[in-house]
């Protein structure tokens, strides 16, 4: 299938709002040129080319159109062609409009003249990760037409595409660079001959499809700089998510569990390169050539192999295979009991360290004998919990922590259960994910600290991770920075390790220190998650690169949309970079998900640093903001104007009434329950100047303010407004705006 752009977000109910806005005001300023300006390349530019290269145009939609081809080849082509041709173009019209492409290969559903599918979908959601006057490609696209044309690529990973159950591999097109194999283009062959003719022909009907979307003037964008990924002089290794061949399927947890293992046991290998888990299971379930994998991740040697497990009986085989001649350096038929995992996993790691003439130090030589627990039913409790964990979302670390305090229950001594433990809560303390688990991010941080304690009695990577986390999150760097050299001592191939140590030195405005160890994060796992890329954006912000900080925290922002932290970077960045309505669409975003959680609208005076400790840091992030068309606070911008209640509003929703909410950053709740004569009893932090609690205070209404007054002497005052997009199960739809705090309620009763 293929697709070249027009506004996206409309077709098949899609939602993607920075470009819908983008086209949006073309049409609001000028609606009969931008349609004029649309016929025109349709006619003069589309029509002549897409039948020059065997097309066949389905339908037009008012704003973009959708046209079939029977070959993938002649689509990418003519997609390319097109493009050349807008680029020859610019600078000679100065209205023209932009195009984003987008191609895929796979069935349609042929209803008449119309067409649907998978195919479409991904056709047109591919449209959306290129950029303006760009083409992006999926791995099924790549795979016929890479070595066909006279252009580079450049491998974008895999991309989880909505509606889309499985991630699709992306590739991007070079178009001012010539196809070669230097590693900088990733271009590769991943089939043979024989089997790409068979998919032709089982293709050929309805092989591809395309959407081309006209889209805003082009802005000059940034591109991620890429990991190098020519392999390491020393030994590197992709450990491919072990299969589960287990008679059931519910062991799918285990085969995950000893393959992460078998990745956290050859990590601290000093003189083997191991790519992180993150990346390798992203090829979980996949045919794939090791060739592929090879090129993809930047190494020689893959290893693959399958677990078994019947009750307490457990077996595993494996087999390293190298890239480059494809023959076997090693394999291996391993059987014991759930007792004998670490044993087993330890013979895997000793069969590849002596197939790879590794040299292992007394210390990791030790560490091969080490077991992490000795009752069995303890690591299987462990390893369910961490099947969540590692997905690192909300809803994952809650279902995790009832297995990790299981393996703690079973086993008292299993330092790594602590650690995960403390992982969790740390993470929902520092990501502020507590209001997603109903808890406050004091009880978070307690938690954390109280695992942490006996973990740290267990000498761990995970444990010094926890450790540095927490010190990051009280500004005491050097502690920090101490805990995660250990852990990185103790596993050099954790990405993690590299990740968090650059965070914590870019939050210390040591940015420069910074970005060798967020690269060697990036370069250990080459599919990063979306952490990564924020570190990466916040580094190349404390740089004053605000190119690159935008593209890495949109990035950032493609791999996790609920990540507000992301969309504030690149509202930020967008603004030092004079990009209005680029920052003022990731604001809009950060503003939905903050309200969406109980929160409310972004200003200067209630926007987090980002973590960044040094004042200088702050200010530039701020300086971006204010330029973003941030306000200073709820008070000084319209949005004051537009929701402030009368004194008359404020007395019907006091009055007589139940009002109740929570502090979106800190998880504590606040309480007023006042009398139709307006004596108020307050809790929570309403009630700060009375320690959590304050009886018998009156509410007085002075000018815009309404006032608590307690005993007499103390009053707390504040301006209520109404809070856009605020609910009544969120309890936010008010907000009582007292100095620079924003205290989020609702009318409960």
């Amino acid at each position: 299938m293929t697709e070249c752009p027009r506004p996206f977000g409309r077709a098949n109910g899609a939602q993607a709002f920075p470009a819908v806005a983008g086209y949006g005001l073309l049409s609001q300023a000028d609606e009969e040129g931008t349609r004029t300006r649309f016929q025109a390349d349709l006619h003069e530019l589309f029509e002549q080319r897409i039948g020059a290269h065997g097309g066949r145009l389905v339908k037009t939609m008012g704003d973009g159109l959708l046209v079939e081809f029977h070959s993938v080849v002649e689509a990418v082509r003519c997609a390319v062609e097109v493009q050349r041709a807008k680029s020859e173009n610019r600078g000679i019209d100065g209205h023209r409009l932009e195009f984003r492409i987008g191609i895929s290969l796979g069935d349609v559903i042929v209803e008449g003249d119309d067409i649907q599918g998978d195919g479409v979908i991904i056709a047109e959601r591919l449209q959306s990760l290129a950029e303006p006057g760009g083409i992006v490609i999926s791995g099924t696209a790549y795979d016929h037409v890479g070595h066909h044309l006279d252009v580079g690529f450049d491998f974008l990973g895999e991309q989880r595409l909505k509606h889309i159950e499985k991630p699709v591999r992306t590739y991007r097109l070079l178009l001012g660079e010539a196809h070669t194999k230097s590693a900088t283009v990733v271009g590769r062959r991943t089939r043979r001959w024989t089997a790409l003719a068979a998919s032709a022909v089982v293709l050929g009907v309805a092989a591809g499809v395309t959407w081309w979307r006209p889209w805003e003037r082009a802005v000059e964008s940034a591109s991620i700089q890429r990991p190098d990924l020519t392999p390491p002089d020393k030994p590197s290794i992709a450990v491919l998510p072990f299969a589960n061949v287990s008679d059931d399927p519910k062991q799918e947890y285990f085969a995950d569990g000893m393959t992460d293992g078998l990745v956290t046991e050859l990590a601290q290998i000093s003189d083997l390169f191991v790519i992180a888990r993150n990346s390798t299971f992203t090829y979980k379930g996949k045919e794939v050539a090791p060739r592929q994998v090879s090129e993809e991740l930047g190494v020689r040697y893959v290893l693959e192999g399958s677990v078994q497990r019947a009750g307490e009986e457990v077996r595993i085989n494996a087999q390293l295979i190298d890239s480059l001649s494809g023959g076997h350096v090693w394999a291996g038929k391993f059987d014991g009991t759930l007792a004998d995992a670490f044993a087993l996993q330890d013979e895997v790691a000793r069969g590849i360290a002596d197939a790879l003439a590794l040299r292992l130090t007394p210390d990791e030589q030790t560490g091969f004998g080490r077991k992490e627990t000795t009752v069995p039913a303890a690591f299987d409790a462990f390893l369910r919990g961490w099947e969540h964990h590692r997905r690192t979302t909300p809803e994952d670390f809650a279902k995790a922590v009832p297995y990790f305090e299981q393996a703690i229950a079973l086993d008292p001594e299993y330092g790594r259960a602590y650690a995960a433990a403390a992982m969790v809560y740390a993470r929902i303390y520092v990501w502020r994910w507590h209001y997603r688990l109903g808890i406050s991010r004091f009880e978070a941080r307690t938690k954390a600290t109280r695992y942490l304690r006996t973990a740290q009695k267990h000498k761990t990577a995970l444990a010094h991770q926890v450790a540095g986390l927490l010190s990051e999150a009280d500004w005491q760097h050097a502690a920090a920075l101490a805990e995660l050299k250990e852990a990185i001592t103790l596993e050099p191939g954790d990405s993690w390790s590299y990740a968090l140590m650059a965070f914590v030195l870019t939050s210390a405005g040591r940015p420069v220190e910074a970005m060798p160890h967020i690269r060697t994060a990036i370069r250990l796992d080459p599919h990063s998650p979306s952490f990564f890329m924020y570190v990466l954006g916040l580094t190349e912000f404390s740089l004053d690169n605000f190119e690159a900080a935008a593209a890495a925290a949109e990035s950032s922002t493609r791999l996790n949309p609920e990540d507000d932290g992301s969309f504030l970077l690149l509202a930020s960045a967008s603004g030092q970079l004079g990009r209005r309505q680029q920052a003022e669409a990731a604001i809009a975003r950060f503003n939905a998900l903050r309200v969406g959680r109980g929160g409310t609208v972004a200003t200067i005076s209630t926007c987090p640093p980002l973590d960044l400790a040094r004042p200088e840091d702050s200010d530039r992030l701020y300086q971006g903001l204010r330029l973003a068309g941030v306000p200073e606070t709820l008070l000084s911008s319209d949005f004051s104007g537009r929701n402030k209640l009368t004194g008359y509003e404020v007395r019907m929703l006091f009055f007589g009434h139940r009002l109740r909410g929570r502090m979106l950053d800190l998880g504590d709740g606040h309480e007023a329950i006042i009398s139709t004569e307006g004596i108020a009893n307050l809790s929570g932090d309403w009630a700060s100047i009375g320690g959590g609690r304050m009886a018998d205070a009156e509410v007085r209404f002075e000018g815009d303010e309404v006032c608590f007054m307690w005993r007499k002497t103390a009053s707390l005052c504040g301006v209520v407004l109404r809070n856009p997009g605020g609910v009544s199960a969120k309890e936010n739809e008010f907000i009582w705006l007292h100095g620079d705090r924003a205290f989020t309620f609702s009318q409960v009763q």
